[in-house]
């Protein structure tokens, strides 16, 4: 079975935003953040990504991938 990556770091670099200035405007902790900006999550509420979507000016389809190859964590 593959994996749901998360890209959220390509984003930030393209909107040349930082973690912390992210986390401000989502109203998130900067560590909660950082955990799902490196793929260290194994969930990630709507209302988050909402909130990072907004922040960031983008859809979900931008930072959310699928790698038929890898292989989940658990």
């Amino acid at each position: 079975m593959g994996r749901i990556m998360l890209e959220l770091d390509v984003m930030m670099a393209r909107r040349h935003v930082s973690l912390n200035d992210l986390a401000d405007k989502v109203g998130i902790a900067n560590v909660n953040l950082s955990k799902i900006k490196n793929n260290k999550v194994n969930a990630i509420r709507f209302g988050t990504l909402a909130g990072i979507c907004e922040a960031l000016e983008c859809e979900p389809g931008d930072i959310l991938k699928y790698d038929p190859e890898g292989e989940n964590e658990d």
